[in-house]
């Protein structure tokens, strides 16, 4: 077994296999992102300053979010497809919560997830979380909204410092937050 994971370890072909799958279904953000930066740099030279920034589009953001787990230090969130569902959850130490709802887009380079988030320790409450995005000098950046601090949310899929090495292809941590949903549901 894995420390990381707590899965059975793969053999030496696995893993390679693995690597090799990971690169290939990396692929297409790895085009999204040259394409998003190919935008922003375009933009750039159409408005001047080398500074200038591009805002994605709604649709470059789904490329980005949709059927994809953003993994976080103490959780994550799955963001669904169809009438984009989005599911969350947080494990600290002596709390747990999750939050089910809704995650929306739009072309001003903003996404929102309208959760209810739950926990043993309060009843269930409806928060508002957004982001804004930006393309700069072909780097994809990030902020929490209104007034978060901008940070590079996508620069080069090799910068282990990229948020969005953070991203997972599908609902990877499932299993995790119906474990975190049964605990809080329990009458114990």
């Amino acid at each position: 077994m894995t420390t990381q994971t707590g899965l059975p370890s793969e053999s030496a072909s696995g893993a390679r296999r693995h690597r090799l799958a990971r690169r290939v279904s990396l692929a297409p953000l790895l085009a999204i992102w040259c394409q998003m930066a190919l935008c922003g740099a375009a933009h750039a030279e159409d408005s001047g300053p080398a500074d200038a920034v591009a805002v994605p589009t709604a649709f470059e953001l789904q490329l980005v979010y949709a059927d994809r787990t953003w993994i976080w230090d103490n959780g994550a969130a799955y963001f669904g497809q169809k009438d984009r569902p989005v599911r969350a959850w947080t494990s600290e130490q002596d709390t747990a919560s999750v939050g089910e709802g809704r995650w929306h887009l739009s072309n001003d380079g903003r996404m929102c997830m309208d959760l209810i988030w739950r926990s043993k320790a309060y009843a269930a409450a409806p928060i508002r979380t957004c982001f804004s995005h930006r393309i700069r000098g072909g780097t994809l950046e990030q902020r929490k909204d209104p007034d978060g601090l901008w940070y590079s949310f996508r620069h080069s899929l090799e910068d282990p410092s990229d948020e969005q090495r953070k991203f997972e292809e599908g609902d990877t941590k499932g299993a995790q937050f119906d474990k975190v949903r049964g605990l809080i549901d329990s009458k114990s």
